[in-house]
């Protein structure tokens, strides 16, 4: 991997988002969030309310990310200071989001752990609320890395 440190006042564009920092997080914010959809969708939707939440949250942050990626990629930003700021908030905000969902996800999994009757959807919360957590951490990381390049502009 190259040195990141010389470019970090650049926005990457084409295959530069998969060798530069924060760019490089897309992917594993894609895989972890689309987990955290995928396994939220296979269990057994009890309290509907945390559930819709988390729901909301996995697939929002699912397509935005994917659809910021696609803008990176294609170097739909024209190296604008902007896009620097605006790839900062919405990090900030997926992070934020994640977290609240990761704490609902958490308590509605923990209100399972005494039902023998849906073991197998307590299960399947267990690994999203990990993955969940990932993701949190991941768009957390994101922010910050974010944060430090739009400052360089």
């Amino acid at each position: 991997m190259a040195s990141n440190t010389a470019t970090m006042g650049n926005l990457p564009s084409g295959i530069g988002i998969c060798t530069t920092i924060p760019d490089i997080l897309y992917l594993p914010e894609l895989i972890f969030g689309g987990l955290v959809w995928i396994l939220v969708a296979c269990t057994l939707v009890v309290p509907a309310n945390p559930q819709g939440w988390v729901m909301f949250v996995s697939v929002f942050c699912f397509i935005m990310t994917f659809i910021w990626t696609v803008v990176f990629a294609c170097g739909g930003h024209h190296n604008k200071g902007s896009w620097a700021a605006a790839d900062f908030a919405y990090h900030g905000i997926a992070a934020f989001f994640y977290l609240s969902a990761s704490v609902s996800l958490a308590k509605v999994t923990l209100d399972l752990q005494d039902d023998s009757q849906n073991f197998q959807s307590y299960q399947l919360d267990i690994s999203a609320v990990v993955f969940s957590y990932v993701a949190t951490l991941l768009y957390f990381i994101h922010t910050i890395l974010s944060a430090i390049r739009w400052k360089s502009f």
